[in-house]
């Protein structure tokens, strides 16, 4: 059975996601972009063993740390898309613009790109992956299938969607991502954001100003 921990980090208030196997015990911490001390305390807290890093896209509060951890577990880094790389690459970039709070944040290298259609796994718990451009080129998004749990990272949150003013943004892909790959999984699955409160895509569906059937003009 698939459990998990929301673990809020950086001054963003990132929500990074410890999950685990309850058969195996086995971990994949997703975006880890900071607090590295409140991960691993979650982790022994829990009785876990990591065994892979994921990541949705490569903007600093999401990635910081990925390198520090993935080297601090001996393990593997796998997502995001390699459209990403982009963002990979600016990261000493990144921290730069946000100065002391993201010091510990650098460059990371994945050992595995990821695509739509693709699963990664960890434990017996497999998850879908799906392709959703528009806030990052590379952006993209965790489902458990059998616990009808995604994790999307900055594509949708509740109430609103991810900003698409950075360097590679589109916000007509953004909608398309959400509409086209998220709605379709179906009114009852719930989402973990990358910041705030998890929601479903039925109620972002229904009520979320940008992205929402009436907001698109779908009657």
């Amino acid at each position: 059975m698939l459990k998990y921990e929301i673990i809020p980090v950086t001054p963003f208030a990132q929500n990074c996601t410890l999950f685990w196997c309850s058969d195996t015990k086995q971990a994949a911490v997703v975006d880890p972009g900071g607090d590295i001390e409140k991960i691993k305390a979650a982790i022994t807290k829990h009785g876990l063993t990591l065994e892979k890093i994921f990541i949705t896209h490569a903007h600093l509060d999401h990635a910081g740390a990925t390198n520090a951890l993935a080297v601090l577990y001996s393990v593997p880094i796998e997502g995001p898309h390699k459209e990403d790389l982009f963002w990979i690459n600016a990261i000493e970039e990144q921290k730069q613009m946000f100065g002391e709070a993201f010091n510990y944040a650098e460059k990371f290298t994945s050992n595995r790109f990821l695509q739509q259609n693709d699963t990664v796994k960890f434990g017996n718990i497999t998850f879908e992956v799906y392709f959703c451009p528009g806030h990052t080129p590379g952006h993209i998004v965790f489902f458990h299938r059998e616990s009808k749990l995604a994790q999307v990272g900055d594509v949708l949150f509740s109430g609103s969607i991810g900003r698409t003013d950075f360097p590679r943004g589109d916000h007509a892909t953004l909608i398309r991502s959400i509409r086209d790959n998220l709605f379709n999984l179906g009114d009852d699955v719930r989402f973990i954001p990358g910041h705030g409160p998890m929601s479903t895509f039925g109620q972002e569906r229904r009520t979320n100003p940008q992205v929402s059937d009436t907001a698109v003009g779908v009657r």
